[in-house]
């Protein structure tokens, strides 16, 4: 199985991020970069403000930059695109028969587009079948699928077993949110040192929305939301990567925290996604030190790829609380498309393009 890849948006965080996951990978292998309009032309080497903390691999630095144009050498995208211009360029390339893949937020609550993490919710892949970009001979068929918010992928995954196994009534969610995830060249120094900023703009509605369509049921109508009470409030603060999230739950039954643990502990990727490149050994590890997760000491675990839980213990308001981290750009980003990607491939959803 192999694929040939483009990256939408590729000079920006999010794209450096996907070129950096998807440097030999067994599947994909990059054949076209696709930015702004200032950027095509040029090759990615001159035009790319490389802040990977690996150097940019010589074959991509040579690349020519092309426009964000459905005509690119690619079996699908991923898309890194800012949401102000997601809006038209994704359904662009859909509609030309690409698949695309995409981090920004312009579909997620659609309808017909999953909104997909896939330990959490893989059979939501089958909205694609109502999507109808049209049908192009030869190119295969164009779809578009999304990946959560940030901030919610670890909270969902950490809801997900716990909505399984006895039902999640409520949340109540404060996050701290690292500086990567408002991209370069992001927050100022002087707003952000010594200080912490309790707003992010669009967030909060996010945490309060996504979670209940990822934790819904499809059914013949698309999926019925799961109905939680959510409640969220945001900060950014002055971390490079990773989001910490301290939550507070109530679930039905009144579980112990021991309960509670056990179930968090033994949760396992369903085993379609188990294989899968970029699926950690863990989507989650709990932690019974109680000054852990932190974010400089186990962002990275699994590739950047499991949550890490901690702090698990009795709320007297909510009945059980927790700490969560997930790594933003990879876990709830670029590292999260890629996993979707990966999904769909092995569906045979994904299809080598002529």
């Amino acid at each position: 199985m192999h694929f040939r890849v483009g990256i939408l948006g590729a000079t920006g965080a999010v794209g450096q991020r996907f070129i950096q996951l998807l440097e030999d990978h067994p599947w994909f292998t990059v054949t076209a970069l696709a930015a702004s309009e200032r950027s095509a032309g040029r090759t990615y080497g001159e035009v790319a403000n490389w802040m990977g903390r690996t150097p940019l691999p010589a074959r991509i630095a040579a690349m020519t930059v092309s426009e964000c144009t459905p005509d690119l050498p690619c079996d699908f995208v991923f898309s890194g695109l800012d949401a102000a211009v997601a809006g038209e360029i994704e359904p662009a390339f859909a509609r030309a028969g690409y698949p695309v893949i995409s981090n920004a937020r312009n579909f997620r609550m659609a309808p017909d587009v999953p909104l997909l993490i896939p330990e959490v919710n893989p059979g939501h892949t089958a909205l694609i079948d109502r999507q109808d970009w049209g049908q192009h001979a030869g190119r295969g068929r164009g779809f578009i699928v999304t990946n959560p918010n940030c901030a919610t992928v670890g909270l969902v995954m950490a809801l997900k077993p716990l909505h399984d196994a006895f039902g999640v009534e409520a949340v109540m969610v404060t996050t701290l949110q690292a500086l990567s995830g408002a991209g370069y060249p992001g927050v100022p120094s002087l707003d952000i040192l010594g200080n912490v900023i309790p707003h992010i703009g669009g967030e909060e509605d996010k945490l309060e929305t996504e979670p209940n369509k990822l934790l819904g049921q499809l059914g013949s109508e698309g999926v019925a939301f799961a109905g939680i009470a959510l409640s969220a409030s945001v900060n950014r603060v002055a971390v490079v990567d990773g989001h910490l999230e301290s939550v507070a739950v109530r679930l039905n039954g009144a579980p112990s925290p021991e309960e509670v643990t056990h179930v968090l502990r033994d949760w396992r990727a369903p085993a379609a996604v188990a294989g899968l490149p970029s699926s950690p050994e863990r989507p989650l590890v709990v932690f019974d030190e109680p000054a852990f997760p932190q974010p400089a000491r186990h962002v990275d675990l699994g590739a950047g790829m499991t949550a890490s839980i901690g702090k698990v213990r009795a709320c007297p308001v909510m009945g059980i609380k927790f700490n969560v981290l997930s790594h933003n750009t990879i876990r709830g980003a670029a590292g999260g498309a890629v996993l979707n990607a990966e999904l769909l491939a092995s569906e045979g959803r994904i299809a080598t393009r002529v």
